[in-house]
């Protein structure tokens, strides 16, 4: 259920999020930088008008309305960065666990002499500092 909202964000969270997505939906419909920075420009000026707001109600009303325009003027195709979800390249490299290269066969760890000593070392210096931080493994009786 990693979908489920586990937190609640605060109401300057929500006014922050509100902003900069505004801002990368006038990054999708405005591609030419001194326009975009602009319409940015206009639309900071929107937020700052209402940022001494002392009543929390219109606050909140503020805060739906300019939730409820962002989704109805939302761009079809909104920009994405290449590797954020969505992106062209998410997920394309994928995470080599370290252990892997344990596999190895030696031929196989012969032909890079240099980078496997210097990685026994680390290893080494990685256990030391663990053994210090958290004590030695006590070996388990069998």
């Amino acid at each position: 259920m990693s979908y489920m909202q586990t937190n609640v964000l605060s109401h300057a969270q929500r006014v922050r999020r509100l902003y900069k997505e505004g801002c990368r939906q006038l990054q999708s419909f405005y591609q030419q930088r001194h326009i975009f920075r602009y319409q940015a420009v206009l639309l900071r000026a929107r937020f700052d008008e209402n940022k001494s707001e002392v009543d929390v109600r219109k606050a909140k009303k503020l805060l739906l309305d300019g939730e409820r325009e962002l989704f109805l003027k939302q761009h079809p195709q909104p920009f994405k960065f290449p590797h954020q979800p969505g992106g062209v390249a998410f997920g394309r490299v994928q995470h080599v666990p370290d252990w892997l290269l344990d596999t190895w066969h030696p031929l196989e760890k012969a032909q890079y002499p240099e980078y496997f000593a210097k990685r026994e070392i680390r290893k080494k210096e990685f256990i030391e500092r663990w053994e210090k931080k958290y004590g030695k493994m006590e070996e388990s009786a069998h």
